[in-house]
């Protein structure tokens, strides 16, 4: 009698054990449909925005390392790899263009920080008449690209030429200038936020102290605004760096010409073209931004962010 008991028994173990693999499968299969409606999903997005972003820089890469100057041979990517074109650009005045592009690209950086900060401390620091319609007519101003005004800025640049050769056509300072003219409502704007951010409360203690406006702005507003004015920095830097248009006005002989103003020489003609070396330079020319965007990192999400807050 205990034989078919014991068979009945194993027979309802089976049963349920079957029944409990069949109910993790499906709770499996819902946990995985759960998972692919509400988080997959943006895995698939954002390998598109990867491919999307990466692509065009490998494809450079890859035309770079191609000895034949012309992208319709570099379709299979990285089939020859040849630094032919790297060695190439030592005959030419790549090296000058990129001197000249620091340069350019250092002092509106510097100049842009320094202007902006002094300007957005006193818009957000001091009263006084006109105030409210400065920062509206920067607000409307900065509307308007610079290159809206090319026409203006080479015809003032030629008369000041005349009076002043070193703020003329053909100058590296004139186009310094002119960048840091383009960029300072913008910049005020956004230092402007983050100033107001600051309490007012450490001005008046260090003034009971007897600091003076410029010690205050130097040893107690500046340490606090780093992350603005690293954004600021970079920015300026990047916007200098890859600007065409002002910079081929301004400068005029080869010997003082930007990589952007130099490389589009390169290519400019269909007929003899090099795609190669243009893509060469352009992977080096990318090495002083990446290295400045890597250093400054940690001040941009929150220089970005903070002064619009407040203010």
């Amino acid at each position: 009698m205990s034989a078919p008991n014991d068979t009945r028994t194993e027979a309802a173990q089976a049963r349920a054990a079957r029944s409990s693999v069949t109910l993790d499968a499906g709770r499996r299969s819902a946990v995985r449909r759960r998972w692919l409606i509400e988080v997959g999903w943006k895995y698939l997005v954002a390998a598109v925005i990867l491919f999307y972003a990466i692509f065009p820089l490998v494809y450079v890469l890859s035309a770079s390392f191609n000895p034949g100057g012309s992208l319709a041979a570099s379709n299979a990517l990285f089939s020859v790899f040849d630094v032919g074109n790297y060695a190439a650009l030592g005959g030419t005045r790549y090296w000058t263009w990129y001197g000249n592009t620091l340069q350019v690209g250092i002092a509106a950086a510097v100049g842009a920080v320094l202007m902006g900060a002094a300007a957005a401390y006193a818009f957000s620091r001091f009263r006084f008449r006109g105030r409210r319609m400065g920062l509206t007519a920067l607000l409307i101003i900065q509307m308007f690209p610079q290159a809206l005004a090319f026409v203006a800025i080479f015809l003032m640049l030629l008369a000041l030429g005349e009076v002043f050769p070193a703020l003329g056509l053909n100058s590296k300072i004139a186009l310094i200038c002119v960048y840091l003219g383009g960029a300072l409502g913008v910049n005020t704007f956004l230092m402007y936020g983050f100033f107001n951010t600051i309490p007012m409360e450490l001005d008046e203690s260090a003034k009971i102290d007897g600091a003076t406006h410029a010690q205050i702005f130097w040893t107690i507003i500046m340490p606090l605004v780093t992350p603005i004015l690293a954004v600021v920095a970079l920015l300026a830097f990047i916007a200098s760096f890859g600007d065409y248009i002002i910079s081929k006005i301004v400068l005029v002989s080869e010997d003082n010409w930007t990589l952007a103003v130099g490389m589009f020489q390169w290519v400019s003609n269909q007929l003899s073209s090099n795609w190669g070396l243009f893509a060469a330079g352009a992977i080096l020319a990318a090495i002083p931004v990446l290295a400045l965007f890597l250093g400054l990192q940690r001040y941009i999400i929150g220089g970005l962010t903070a002064g619009s807050v407040k203010g």
